[in-house]
Order: C-alpha cells, then structure tokens, then sequence
C-alpha cells in the first residue's frame, strides 16, 4: 500500500536583482536561486530586460505567503523609487546580519 502524503505548498519570494548597468529589476518566484541562474543564461529562461544586461547579482529576497501576496509585493516594490528601493535593501541587510 502506497501511503499519500500532501504536496508540499510552494514558498513565494519577491526578489530584486542589481543588474551590471547597476540598474534593478524586480519579480516573484518560488526559488530564487534557480531563477537567478536563468537570469544569469545558466538555464534557459530569464526576462528580457536582464538579457541584455548581464551579470546579475541577487540583492534582495523576502518571503511571502502564497503567489497572489507575492504579486502585490512585487508591484509595491516595482511602484517605488529608486532611493526607496536602496534603502529597502539596507533595512533587510542589517535585519539580516
């Protein structure tokens, strides 16, 4: 007899990314480091805007409850300024330390 165990319930990050033109792009998934690798060209798939704009360094991470959380987190995020965006990133970097 095969025992059913429950699926395991996907863990959503928004991410921000510092691309090499120092420029910052900003999206959702469910395994940043993967997806960094895609950005990067390692594996396929990616986003156009960091295509052309490689390296890409991984800056920022923040976990959220499900997909539609991290869809509105992403778009607060990708409504803010610059300035904000830096200074987003040095809250979390000292939380983090």
């Amino acid at each position: 007899m095969v025992e059913d165990s429950p699926s395991p319930v996907a863990q959503w990050f928004v991410y921000i990314l510092r691309c090499a033109d120092n420029s910052l792009y900003t999206g959702v998934t469910t395994d940043p480091e993967r997806r960094l690798r895609e950005h990067n060209g390692e594996l396929v798939g990616g986003a156009r805007y960091t295509r052309a704009r490689r390296p890409v360094t991984l800056v920022y991470t923040e976990v959220c409850a499900n997909r539609s959380e991290a869809g509105r987190r992403e778009a607060a995020i990708k409504s803010q300024s610059r300035r904000q965006k830096l200074a987003l990133m040095a809250v979390r970097t000292e939380t983090v330390r």
